[in-house]
């Protein structure tokens, strides 16, 4: 499997290549694409490599394809994959995160990672089974889907069609083996204002799932010396610019650029739009900035008590705790706020020692004492799989014989493919404490982490099914 994986190195990394130039980001949805046309045209991009490959494929209204080998013997096996991606800011990447770039053996894109080359390393790895004529007892399913980073509606039109193998596993978390994966909840506030004020605008954030690296404002009434010094006094690590001026002289904008952190993972990022929202609230403290409506004060007060900078474990909103799955997190990722109202968004992980209701109940609870509405966007309980389990101790059995060291299982706070499949677990891709960037500036796979998948892939197959 190895010789075949790695005489096959070339085509990987160049179908990878077709598959990151397409910007497969959520679009505005349509008749014959639910999730936009570029998650659509990866889904196809995707279809035409399967088919290629003398694979059974079948297309779930353009929202998941599925490959099959040996479809006649039953599927027994599900590898899922997704091939869309969350944004790039392309200021921040060194490459253009559309175009897959190989230096020094390093591969950057969007999705390199996460979870276009793992999507490519499983599709290899069923060629290599294929085409060594590898005597499988059962079948095989490639499932590829493209909502995974937007709520995995994906998932229901699949089972609106299909049921999913009776063992699935997805290289989209880490090694060895995920089996535990805290429970998810996303929240929208709202609040109104009067249409006065001098923040005539304030924003940031491009998606939920992610710590914010930019934010900006523009505001009304205050100088360009005055705005400079409270930038010096600051000391969030955040980089603050103050942009040119307007045509009218009397508005300023302010921008603000922190660091990228996948939402299950905040304390590894700087968060842009709290530091922005703490920067102008002591604007107001020290009158740089003239309040000329209290309620967009008290919005970003409240704002400030709720989500303070630097702090990623939900103890202002009440939710701090933490059991052998971890500590629940929270980011405060996504803001707009003009004259008329500010919307909030964000994004909180938590352990099994509580549940989706006592988390929703307590948001509810705290964003009402702060004058704001709440709703709830989405939430998941914990996925929780057994150790015991066969498909758990075969890919553990294959990670120490092909990686040379100890496998285990670990719980994660990020929500896998697989966390609303029964009996799923995450196998892959990322390793040890390297950070890939996922969701960042600067994403990549090595070369050669790309086709050491593959090969463990094709081997759990045959583990598996022979």
């Amino acid at each position: 499997m190895n010789n075949y994986i790695n005489s096959k190195k070339d085509e990987i990394i160049g179908d990878l290549a077709q598959l990151i130039a397409i910007p497969s980001v959520m679009g505005q949805p349509s008749e014959d694409a639910p999730f936009g046309e570029e998650p659509k045209r990866a889904l196809l991009k995707m279809a035409e490599l399967c088919e290629k490959s003398g694979f059974t494929v079948t297309n779930y209204e353009n929202a998941v394809i599925c490959a099959d080998l040996y479809p006649e013997k039953g599927i027994e096996l599900g590898i899922l994959c997704h091939l869309d991606v969350v944004p790039a800011n392309k200021s921040g990447w060194d490459t253009d995160p559309f175009e897959l770039v190989e230096k020094d053996g390093v591969l950057y894109g969007r999705g390199a990672i996460d979870d276009k080359g793992p999507a490519v390393a499983a599709l290899y790895a069923l060629k290599c089974v294929k085409e060594l004529n590898i005597p499988l007892k059962k079948g095989v399913r490639l499932i590829f889907g493209t909502n995974e980073e937007n709520g995995s509606e994906d998932l229901e039109i699949y089972k609106k069609h299909d049921r999913f193998p009776p063992k699935v596993f997805t290289p989209d978390g880490s090694f060895p083996v995920i089996n535990i994966e805290k429970g998810m909840m996303r929240g929208c506030f709202i609040g109104k204002l009067s249409g006065r004020g001098n923040i005539m605008s304030m924003g940031g954030g491009t998606v939920i799932n992610a710590v914010p690296d930019s934010a900006s404002a523009v505001l009304q009434s205050v100088s360009r010396e005055a705005l400079t010094e409270a930038i010096s006094e600051d000391n969030s690590g955040v980089e603050f610019t103050v942009n040119s001026e307007f045509d009218d002289d009397r508005f300023i904008e302010i921008s603000a650029v922190g660091k990228a952190a996948h939402a299950s993972t905040p304390e590894g990022g700087i968060n842009a739009l709290t530091a922005l929202i703490s920067l102008i609230n002591r604007m107001f403290d020290s009158k740089r900035l003239p309040v000329s409506d209290c309620r967009q004060r008290d919005i970003l007060k409240a704002i400030e008590k709720l989500f303070p900078f630097g702090e990623t474990d939900g103890a202002s909103l009440g939710l701090k705790c933490s059991d052998k799955s971890g500590g629940l997190t929270c980011v405060f990722s996504k803001f707009t706020m003009t004259r008329d109202s500010a919307v909030g968004h964000f994004d909180i992980r938590f352990p099994t020692c509580t549940t989706l209701s006592e988390v929703e109940d307590k948001c509810r609870e705290v964003f009402s004492e702060n004058n704001f509405s709440f709703e709830m966007i989405l939430g998941d309980e914990p996925h929780v799989v057994s150790e015991d389990s066969d498909l758990v101790r075969r890919l553990l059995e294959v990670y120490e014989e092909n990686e040379g060291e100890k496998g285990y299982c670990v719980a994660i706070g990020g929500g896998t493919y697989v966390h609303d499949i029964e009996g799923g677990v995450a196998f892959g891709a990322e390793r040890g404490d390297a950070d890939y960037h996922m969701h960042g500036d600067n994403e990549f796979i090595t070369a050669d982490e790309l086709l050491k998948d593959a090969v463990l892939f094709a081997k759990v197959i045959e583990r598996l099914l022979t």
